[in-house]
């Protein structure tokens, strides 16, 4: 048997089983399975079985490993017949001997001649890059300064932007860091690096950055470690010196009106897909996921980079139990090697805390069908499609490589994202299982459901419906090419849900690492 997804769609109604691949000694429940079903080839359903939940295809012995897409997700509990249904309770983890093959499966991009490059209409920035979207920014050094930031941005609204047609919007950044944490080292470094990424970022047009004035993130220092500068569109104001709240505002929003004729001059033209940046995310994941909207974003990632483009995988902690097939798809040993300090430093950071990556996956994704952080994150990596992987980064630092690449995020969704915006990537794709609402600015996300049910009822936030694949009404393939072809729209200007239903400036969420006293 193989991955039943990729052949072409069957003109028959599908089956009550998704079989995945010759190895596996389990299959999933594409619909909710009662208890004495007849599953086909003398498998009877020996209790019922949850849509996206796993059935035992033949019998596993206790402590014999149990396989999806030829991968140990965990180990039987107690001898389970053929037509067991397997969940946590009967699938339990436990140390897998991993052999990390470095380098040895890896496979460079089958790139595309420049000429025959797919194309987007974008912003041609002066530093090379090119933006898919035109925001004027206002940024905050401290959450003391938090209020007039708000209060600057939501004074320009669509009235007072008509005569600004090319700018996007003007979006608040709000973080709870700046102050009583650490003055120097890895926390600061971090929230100095994803400020400046944002600042820096090429769907920025201009930005303002708020400071109270006493804070430890120093404005000056910030600025200087850095390498920002003050110019005619990067604008400061520091509260304390020019008199506090309603004078801040009322600086604020002068130097936004200066911005905003250059930022207004910004036009969209014919870039090459090259330019594309896309953040892989994953957020409410169910046993579908792993079947239908994580591996079809992988398709249109393997898309993505032929057209040298570049997809940024994340999310560390939720790939921790597969972490030998990305070592083995690394460029060279040393990028494998990097990989697995990140594992190692998670593993010490998360030891003896109640978190998932000690096992153990949230109520939504354990309701969906996940028994467990490893089937999770079987699920999860599929997103970065089958390309090698050429770097890997720390958390927020600038993304230079083409090509599929890695970088430490927690897996919380707006921390994970946050670093890979500020990375430099302009999209976010984002696959959800239970229904994720998420949205940012001012990389725009594209939301992409596992299954139809969900998609159905959550339509004012899905943005494509994966869940075809599992209904047999399409291929991987074939939603591969419509998923890439929606990240071109994107790309060129076409809203996304969430951005119609204005979410995303409550999800700027630098990851708050450190002491906080």
């Amino acid at each position: 048997m193989t991955d039943t997804l990729t052949a072409s769609p069957a003109h028959t109604v599908p089956g009550p089983l998704i079989r995945l691949d010759a190895q596996d000694n389990t299959a999933v429940a594409r619909v909710a399975i009662a208890a004495g079903t007849d599953l086909g080839d003398g498998l009877v359903a020996l209790s019922d079985v949850p849509a996206g939940h796993k059935v035992a295809t033949r019998h596993i012995a206790r402590g014999a490993p149990v396989l999806k897409y030829a991968t140990v997700i965990g180990f039987a509990g107690e001898d389970c017949p053929p037509g067991t249904y397997l969940h946590a309770h009967n699938v339990l983890m436990d140390e897998v001997q991993k052999d990390y093959r470095f380098a040895q499966d890896y496979r460079a991009p089958d790139l595309l001649p420049p000429e025959q490059r797919a194309t987007f209409l974008g912003y041609a920035r002066g530093d090379g890059r090119v933006g898919t979207r035109n925001y004027i920014g206002v940024f905050i050094t401290v959450n003391c300064a938090a209020t007039v930031a708000r209060r600057i941005a939501t004074h320009f609204d669509e009235d007072r932007l008509a005569d600004f047609p090319n700018v996007d919007g003007v979006v608040p950044f709000i973080h709870q860091q700046g102050c009583g944490m650490e003055g120097t080292g890895e926390a600061m470094d971090l929230l100095h690096r994803t400020l400046a990424g944002y600042i820096r970022h090429p769907n920025v047009a201009g930005a303002l950055v708020v400071s109270l004035g006493c804070e430890r993130n120093n404005l000056d220092r910030f600025f200087r470690d850095t390498a920002l500068e003050s110019g005619k569109m990067l604008h400061t104001v520091r509260m304390q010196d020019v008199g506090g709240t309603a004078a801040a505002i009322a600086e604020g929003k002068a130097a936004i009106r200066a911005m905003l004729p250059e930022a207004n001059t910004a036009t969209r033209t014919p870039q090459s897909a090259e330019h594309i940046t896309v953040g892989l995310q994953c957020g409410g994941s169910d046993g579908f996921s792993g079947l239908s909207a994580n591996p079809a974003l992988g398709r249109a990632v393997d898309l993505l980079t032929r057209n040298g483009g570049t997809a940024i995988l994340s999310e560390f902690p939720e790939l921790y139990g597969i972490e030998h097939t990305l070592t083995a798809r690394a460029k060279d040993e040393a990028t494998g090697r990097a990989i697995l300090d990140r594992i190692r430093w998670w593993l010490d950071y998360t030891d003896g805390k109640d978190v998932q990556m000690q096992g153990v996956v949230g109520p939504g994704n354990m309701q969906g069908g996940l028994a467990n952080v490893i089937e999770k994150a079987l699920g999860g990596a599929k997103k970065g499609g089958s390309s090698g992987i050429q770097a890997v980064y720390r958390y927020a630092e600038p993304v230079t490589a083409h090509g599929l690449v890695l970088m430490d995020t927690p897996g919380y969704d707006p921390v994970a994202a946050t670093g890979q915006i500020a990375g430099g990537a302009n999209l976010i794709a984002f696959t959800t299982g239970r229904g994720s609402c998420f949205g940012s600015y001012p990389a725009p996300t594209i939301k992409l459901a596992s299954n139809t049910p969900m998609y159905t009822k959550m339509l004012g936030d899905m943005d494509i419906n994966c869940g075809t694949v599992i209904d047999g009404a399409t291929t991987l393939d074939a939603l591969g090419e419509t998923i890439f072809a929606r990240i071109l729209a994107t790309a060129s200007g076409e809203a996304t849900k969430s951005e119609a239903a204005g979410v995303g400036a409550d999800e700027f969420a630098p990851w708050p690492i450190g002491v906080t006293g």
